[in-house]
């Protein structure tokens, strides 16, 4: 073993050479988070209900209020295209 991958006298306490017994879990076992997954899914459905509730309501407008929010989206973006072209001096 080289200097640099020998393990420190902090490393063999907890009886093993890569860290405590709580970092070493198996990738199978399951994580403290698994009760986020009904959360996203709950989160998701809003969105899309949302969503279409937004195009709903879009579709009723008139067209000259369609154009505007067109005209706004569109000088939206290019100024975020603008700004990230800027930060990364392209």
């Amino acid at each position: 073993m080289t200097d640099t991958f020998k393990p420190t006298p902090a490393d063999t306490y907890s009886g093993s050479t890569y860290g405590n017994a709580a970092e070493n879990k198996m990738s199978y076992e399951p994580t403290e988070g698994t009760g986020d997954i009904g959360k996203t899914l709950l989160i998701g459905l809003l969105g899309g209900i949302l969503s279409a509730a937004g195009y709903m309501v879009y579709q009723r407008l008139p067209d000259e209020h369609k154009e505007r929010l067109q005209s706004q989206a569109r000088t939206a973006l290019q100024r975020r295209i603008s700004e990230i072209r800027s930060n990364f001096n392209i």
